[in-house]
């Protein structure tokens, strides 16, 4: 079996919807387990993708437009760093992280479409897979490929190793055949006689079952969380709004307080000009009578 076959096998499979996959690929290695066994193992080790790389890889076939201007923007940043262009570097990081988020939607959004609910995390998975995608070359690789089996995150240092993240290795270099808004469905042979449509049917059905249990599963650990923190931050609230009822009795005290205290001090610096006006008076009176003194005595000061 050639190897460019292998490649076109898994270009169909991973282009179905993903409780699609197992099955499909299943009955594609038995039929040809009849005339290659070699070939049969080979394509019967294709992984199954996680739901982030399913995502992923729907959003290249489905929105390449948008997969093209993430890794344009990929483009941009690298060269900015090889520039040293600080201002640019800035601007293209900002267009990053908000294009990422936005793709990311979309994303969800497509796969919603398809009847896939996306959790939280895969998403988190989606968005950190478009972001290593525009920081490195090999990830931009895996990405447009549409072949990806699980996804990527980079810290930004040194090249990411996707051998391991794509279907087959000659995914690094080959492009995701763009696909219409149907997502059309590649159906089982009719020559394959052994394992008719209903048990197809039957297995893609267990598929998004346990798919769906795995979505429930998560949603209700994060309702869990999420009610754990509306509790606790409900009894903060009780104790800040306590404290805050505390802080404007105290207040309204000090304002008290301040307002007697002004008084008093408006009383104080008026007996305080009297005062120093019985000073002024006196000392003007005592001046007066020690010259009165002296000019009896003949002294003089």
């Amino acid at each position: 079996m050639a190897e460019v076959d292998l490649l076109e096998i898994a270009e169909e499979l991973y282009a179905l919807p993903l409780a699609d996959f197992t099955p499909s690929r299943d009955a594609r290695a038995k039929r040809l387990s009849k005339d290659d066994k070699d070939a049969a193992k080979r394509v019967k080790a294709l992984r199954k993708p996680s739901t982030a790389a399913w995502v992923v890889n729907l959003l290249v076939r489905l929105d390449t437009e948008q997969v093209d201007q993430v890794l344009g923007i990929g483009d941009a940043l690298r060269e900015a760093q090889a520039g040293m262009d600080a201002a640019q570097l800035r601007e293209l990081t900002k267009q990053r992280r908000q294009l990422t988020a936005a793709v990311t939607t979309r994303a969800r959004a497509l796969a919603r479409e398809r009847g896939l609910r996306v959790t939280e995390s895969v998403a988190e998975q989606v968005e950190a897979t478009l972001t290593a995608a525009m920081i490195d070359t090999g990830a931009a690789a895996a990405v447009r490929s549409g072949l990806l089996v699980t996804h990527l995150e980079t810290t930004g240092f040194g090249e990411l190793d996707v051998t391991g993240a794509v279907a087959v290795a000659e995914a690094i270099g080959h492009q995701a055949t763009p696909a219409d808004k149907t997502l059309h469905v590649v159906p089982a042979s009719a020559e394959d006689d052994t394992e008719g449509p209903d048990e197809a049917a039957l297995e893609r059905a267990r598929e998004r079952l346990a798919g769906a249990e795995e979505a429930l599963s998560e949603a209700a650990h994060a309702a869990d969380a999420h009610r754990a923190d509306v509790d606790r931050l409900q009894a903060r609230s009780l104790q800040v709004q306590a404290e805050l009822e505390e802080l404007r009795r105290r207040l309204a005290e000090l304002e008290a307080t301040a307002e007697e205290v002004d008084d008093e001090l408006g009383e104080a610096e008026d007996a305080l000009v009297l005062a120093q006006a019985d000073v002024d008076e006196a000392t003007q009176l005592r001046d007066q009578a020690r010259s009165a003194l002296q000019e009896l005595t003949g002294e003089t000061s």
